[in-house]
Formats: structure tokens, C-alpha cells, sequence
């Protein structure tokens, strides 16, 4: 979801440093919530394996150009169950600023939008999984069907960030809007696979006993609410 350079230019980029202003201070909030809550070792061991894993998932992993941005395998909602809802923002933020301080320098200029692209989505998808997964459900016993609407969530929400960056920078001609078109396409055939991912890694967490009760993961991976 990286998107392409000169997208948004001038003046209008401020627009991308206060919304990343303001996810980022949202995910300090949750942060400052999560170490009250966890302590800050357990918060900072699954923050830096949060950064360690999107590094790999952005720099690694596949990923093609397609239309105003590029598909990657985020897996933002496997992060999301997994460590929890602040380490997996701080992931987030963090493995795409090492990924463009150290790989990718002219994503740079850029990491306000892509910043916001990926914690606004992520923090709506907090908020759904609190809806739909009830309370006495731990996260390694969630549905497909479960899985399925939280990255339907995320992948959405990336579609619909990236799309509105495109507008706002490009207009609405139509070679803009048939990159974007294209874009979201692509985008969203993340969404057939991310479920089964999730749901094949919390099958793992859960034959890994040793992990409950870790500092490492997020206590409601094993626990009720």
C-alpha cells in the first residue's frame, strides 16, 4: 500500500502530516494503556517483534506496483490478535520507517499518508473485533467467519485511504480513476488469503501452550475478555 511518489504534492501533503499526527498520538494513548495494563517489558517485546515482522512483510515479501500505490501482505489483522492492538500499531509505524530510512528513501516524503493508511484501518478494526468476537471468546478460538469480516475491515479500510489520496492529489479523471480502480482490485484479493493466515497462525498459537500467559502476546489471544 506504499503510495507512489509524487501522488500528492506541495501544499496538500500537509494534510497527510496532521492525520498521521493524529493516528500517532492515538496509538500513544493505546500504548500508555497497554503498559499500565501489561507492564512496559511486555509492551516493548511485542512492539519490537510487531516493527521486526511488518519490516520482513513490506521488504521480504512480495509485492507488485498496481495502479496510484503497490499490494502488499500486511497481515495488519494477524498483528491485531496477536500482540494486540498497540504493539501491532507501533509495528506498524515503526517497521515502515526503518523500511524507508534504511531501503526506500523516497517513500519518505510519503510516510505521513502511509502511516495513516495502515493505523486508521487498523484502529477501526479494533473496534470491530470488540463488536464481534463476544467476550468469552479468546482470539485463538475465533470463526473463519470472524477472521473473514476483520480483514475485510482492514483490506477495505487500506483501499478506501489509498483511494482518497488519490483523489485528493490527482482529481477525478478517469486514468486516476481506473489507477485506483485497478488498485483496489489487486488490493483486495488480500482478503481471500489473510483469514486463513490468521486463522492458520492462531491454530499454531494455540497448539504453542507455552505462549499463554506470556508477556510476548496479547492476553486475550488465550484468554476471555
Amino acid at each position: 500500500m506504499h503510495i507512489e511518489p509524487g501522488l500528492v504534492e506541495g501544499a496538500k501533503i500537509f494534510l497527510s502530516v496532521a492525520t498521521a499526527a493524529g493516528a500517532l498520538a492515538y496509538a500513544a494513548k493505546l500504548a500508555v494503556n497497554t503498559v499500565k495494563r501489561d507492564g512496559l517489558l511486555a509492551f516493548a517485546l511485542r512492539s519490537a517483534m510487531a516493527v521486526a515482522l511488518v519490516f520482513c512483510f513490506f521488504e521480504v515479501l512480495p509485492h507488485h506496483p498496481v495502479g496510484v500505490s503497490e499490494v502488499h501482505l500486511i497481515l495488519g489483522t494477524t498483528l491485531l490478535l496477536v500482540f494486540g492492538v498497540a504493539p501491532a500499531a507501533i509495528g506498524l509505524a515503526g517497521g515502515l520507517l526503518v523500511q524507508g530510512l534504511f531501503f526506500a528513501p523516497f517513500d519518505l516524503p510519503q510516510y505521513g499518508m502511509n502511516v495513516t493508511t495502515l493505523l486508521v484501518p487498523l484502529f477501526a478494526t479494533a473496534a470491530l473485533a470488540r463488536k464481534i468476537i463476544p467476550e468469552s471468546t479468546a482470539y485463538v478460538d475465533i470463526s473463519y467467519a470472524q477472521a473473514f469480516k476483520l480483514s475485510v475491515a482492514y483490506q477495505g479500510g487500506i483501499v478506501v485511504w489509498v483511494g482518497f489520496w488519490a483523489l485528493y492529489g490527482r482529481g477525478v479523471g478517469a486514468e486516476n480513476l481506473a489507477s485506483v480502480a485497478s488498485f483496489g482490485a489487486a488490493y483486495m484479493t488480500i482478503v481471500l488469503a489473510e483469514p486463513l493466515i490468521d486463522l492458520g497462525v492462531l491454530a499454531l498459537a494455540k497448539m504453542m501452550h507455552r505462549l499463554q500467559g506470556s508477556v510476548a502476546v496479547d492476553k486475550r489471544l488465550y484468554s476471555a475478555a
